[in-house]
C-alpha cells in the first residue's frame, strides 16, 4: 500500500481539534469552499469519532484520524470513516493493526532509529513529529540524505510561512498543522475566516 496516494494531491492537511459534533458540517463546508477538503481529526476530544464519521459521511473530504494510540482506537477510527490514521509516535501494534484493516497509517518519527523500524514495517511515508522541536527542516534534510527512499509528513509548530520551505524540499509529502483551522476560529463559528485561511493556503479565492 502506498499511503502517500490517500491524501491526493493534497499537500496541506488541516489538523483539526473540534469538540462539538455540531460544528463538523459548518467546518467540512468551509474546508471546501477553501479549495482544501482534507483534515485530520484528532483523537484529543470525547466526540472526535463522531465528528470523523460526519465530515466522513459529506463524501467531499478526505478525512483520517490523527492522535491515535492504541489498536482500540484504529478498529474506532475505522468504524468511524477514517480514509487513513495518522500517530504521534511508531508503535507496530498500531501500525500492524491498520495494516489488517486495509488503512494508511502515518506513524510519527524524529529518529534515525524509528525511521529504520518504520522500514522494517515496509512503510516509506512517515510523520515527522513534532516537527519544528525535533529540529525542523534542517533535522529532515539530514534525515533525508541518509534515507533517500523515505517521504515526511512535518506536523507540529508548522506555520503558513514555515510551511512554504518545507514543502519545497522533495523529500516533504506534504505537511499539517493548524494555522487554518484555529481553535478560537472553530469555537466561535467563523467559517468564513476558515475558509479565507483555506484559500490563502492553497492559493485560489474563497468561496
Amino acid at each position: 500500500m502506498n499511503e502517500i496516494t490517500v491524501l491526493g494531491s493534497h499537500r496541506v492537511v488541516p489538523v483539526v481539534v473540534l469538540d462539538d459534533v455540531r460544528q463538523a458540517d459548518p467546518l467540512g463546508a468551509a474546508l471546501v469552499a477553501g479549495g482544501l477538503p482534507v483534515a485530520e481529526v484528532t483523537f484529543r476530544s470525547p466526540d472526535a469519532a463522531a465528528v470523523l464519521r460526519r465530515l466522513a459521511d459529506r463524501g467531499d473530504l478526505v478525512v483520517g484520524a490523527g492522535t491515535v494510540l492504541t489498536t482500540e482506537q484504529v478498529d474506532l477510527a475505522h468504524r468511524s470513516g477514517a480514509g487513513f490514521v495518522v500517530s504521534p509516535g511508531l508503535s507496530v501494534a498500531v501500525v500492524e493493526r491498520c495494516r489488517e484493516l486495509d488503512l494508511p497509517v502515518l506513524p510519527g518519527v524524529s529518529t534515525a532509529s524509528e525511521i529504520m523500524q518504520a522500514l522494517d514495517l515496509g512503510l516509506d511515508l512517515v510523520k515527522f513529529f513534532p516537527a519544528e522541536p525535533s529540529g525542523g527542516l534542517p533535522a529532515i534534510k539530514a534525515l533525508a540524505a541518509a534515507f533517500r527512499q523515505v517521504r515526511f509528513l512535518p506536523t507540529g509548530g508548522i506555520t503558513a510561512d514555515s510551511a512554504v520551505d518545507y514543502l519545497a524540499h522533495p523529500a516533504v509529502a506534504a505537511v499539517g498543522g493548524s494555522w487554518m483551522v484555529p481553535p478560537d476560529l472553530l469555537a466561535a463559528g467563523r467559517w468564513d475566516e476558515v475558509s479565507a485561511l483555506c484559500a490563502a493556503t492553497v492559493g485560489v479565492p474563497a468561496g
